[in-house]
């Protein structure tokens, strides 16, 4: 089933300082996040997640996006990413000059009327006047398709309920969508499976996966994911975020990992894996942890001896 011919080039999507930070408990300054962004920026990733256009009532550690975005030292090229939710997000987000606003649906029923009280067809139509006021400013639209490997509430789902979440954001008009392990209960034949359905109704170039290392199967996954031709992956650096839904997560795939990974297969991602350590270490510090990354936390000991 699986192509051996591994892609040639891997975009890495940065996540840390939106999907990462924004379940911390802790406040983390505005200063803080601007200097790891810029930290981040300096290590050559085109895509970086920086903020979250939502109410400050459910998810208050994103309250300074606005000030986040304004404070950042942007570099030609690179895409700083927010989530825009509604109307009123994606205003702040272009308010903000965001290069690109990612909007999101989930291939559970169940998820979706649990946490936002309505079908999938609704919500996702909840999001056309999101993609179609993106496209009227010219800016990349991205969906992510949450839920796509296993639901806290249905369990299984099937890999033609991920594929018709995918053709509903590709109707609006995504340029990228993900393919999202939220609970990060997948295995790679199952990875593999998905992601060949989800290709069947849109271009596998444009096609993204984010996995979350729950049961310590992210890295497995991405390799299962490059045999099928996945070129873009997300992660996040010291392994920051986890998971509400799914006791003992230990979230996001670390960005340092990922990254020691594609240079052990020789893939070239454009990102210097040493300026990532440091900016893995330095947020830690903040948070008062130790990072969740092994290749970042080996490669900081090393250096450190």
């Amino acid at each position: 089933m699986a192509n051996k011919d591994l892609p040639r080039h891997v975009k890495i999507v940065e996540v840390g300082p939106r999907d990462g930070l924004q379940n911390e408990a802790q406040t983390i300054s505005a200063e803080v996040k601007i200097a790891l962004i810029d930290r981040l920026t300096l290590a050559g990733f085109a895509n970086i997640e920086a903020a979250s256009f939502v109410s400050p009532k459910w998810v208050p550690q994103m309250a300074t996006s606005a000030q986040v975005m304004a404070g950042i030292a942007r570099k030609p090229g690179v895409l700083y990413s927010a989530l825009t939710p509604n109307m009123q997000g994606f205003e702040a987000a272009l308010a903000a000059q965001v290069d690109e606003v990612v909007i999101f649906g989930s291939a559970s029923e169940a998820f979706s009327q649990k946490n936002i009280n309505c079908s999938i067809a609704e919500s996702i139509a909840r999001f056309q006047p999101v993609a179609q006021a993106a496209k009227l400013h010219g800016l990349r639209l991205r969906g992510s398709v949450s839920c796509a490997l296993g639901c806290p509430y249905q369990g299984e789902v099937t890999p033609d309920a991920v594929a018709d979440v995918v053709r509903r954001l590709r109707d609006l008009g995504c340029d990228e969508i993900d393919i999202a392990d939220t609970i990060g209960t997948g295995t790679p034949h199952k990875v593999q499976a998905v992601m060949l359905a989800a290709a069947q109704a849109f271009p596998l170039a444009q096609l993204s996966g984010h996995f979350h290392d729950t049961y310590g199967q992210a890295l497995a996954n991405i390799y299962a994911s490059l045999e099928v031709g996945i070129a873009i992956f997300h992660s996040s650096v010291a392994g920051l975020g986890g998971c509400p839904y799914a006791k003992g997560a230990t979230g996001n795939v670390a960005t340092e990992d990922v990254l020691y990974l594609m240079q052990g297969l020789g893939i070239p991602t454009g990102i210097d894996i040493g300026t990532v350590v440091d900016a893995g270490q330095f947020i830690s510090r903040h948070l008062g942890r130790k990072a969740v990354s092994r290749a970042g936390n080996a490669i900081a000991f090393r250096q450190n001896v």
